[in-house]
């Protein structure tokens, strides 16, 4: 199931997204929005009567997170050798505030205090459920769904900052979407999925779940034995080798099998 936030020009509001998606990861022509009665996260999955051609309505960021993102570093082996940095032995977590995030086609300012923007696509978990202490083994029972991010850096600032806060907390460098997919299972992950980033129409990231140095329920049990985390709270599993700068007016598409694709452009702020 394929849960969508949206707008049609009033509020926001929740939908079940049909159809099929292409080649390419794009939603059909004929696919429609199937709105829900209030967020599916606190008031589960009622559907209405209303519906909207998928055409027509602009798709936000498909959660806002009420307390926090979780980002994890190096969590590809070549993405870390890359950088020149080794492989930790333990997740490297650091937290994006929830005000970095913005959703489909929305902007990535670029700000005055970076000369060095980069991307980072990568598989993002939605967490569903409050939950602390979660066994590797249950941590489907605590996963609402999956959905595509773009962890923006400011690499300049990372280095000169050593920690991540300022390089990876400016608003706007948190673009989730297009959708939350419900339906897939961590082993999905495990087994391997193409994660890939292009800018400007050019392949900058090919990578694959099956590289991630810590699977999706490994990272959950980690994170939970450090902070409790709640409905909404994003944990970003990482993101492949191929990393590099964005400048302002290029397009950067982030695409994930499975999940669809993700595409914003860059502004100056």
């Amino acid at each position: 199931m394929r849960i969508a936030r949206f707008t049609t020009g009033d509020d926001p509001l929740y939908g079940v997204v049909t159809g099929e998606l292409d080649e390419f990861g794009q939603a059909s022509d004929d696919a429609v929005v199937v709105t829900l009665a209030g967020d599916p996260l606190y008031a589960g999955v009622k559907a209405t009567s209303e519906e909207h051609k998928l055409s027509d309505v602009r798709l936000l960021a498909p959660v806002l997170p009420r307390s926090k993102v979780i980002g994890v570093g190096r969590n590809y082996a070549a993405h870390a050798a890359e950088l020149d940095h080794d492989v930790p032995d333990e997740p490297l977590l650091f937290l994006k505030p929830n005000t970095s995030v913005i959703g489909p086609g929305d902007p990535i300012q670029y700000p005055k205090q970076t000369e060095e923007l980069h991307y980072e696509g990568e598989l993002a978990v939605v967490i569903g459920r409050i939950c602390r202490d979660v066994p590797a083994s249950q941590a489907t029972d605590v996963i609402f769904g999956y959905t595509i991010a773009n962890d923006v850096t400011a690499r300049d600032l990372q280095r000169s900052d050593v920690q991540f806060t300022r390089a990876k907390g400016f608003d706007s460098f948190c673009p989730l979407g297009p959708w939350i997919e419900t339906d897939l299972d961590p082993q999905h992950f495990i087994d391997g999925v193409g994660v890939q980033t292009h800018l400007e129409g050019d392949l900058k990231q090919d990578g694959n779940t099956r590289d991630m140095v810590f699977d999706v329920p490994t990272l959950i049990e980690k994170i939970s034995s450090v902070m409790t985390l709640l409905p909404g709270d994003v944990i970003l599993t990482g993101t492949p080798e191929g990393v590099g700068p964005m400048q302002v007016g290029d397009e950067v598409e982030v695409s994930i099998d499975g999940l669809g694709v993700l595409t914003n452009k860059v502004a100056k702020k």
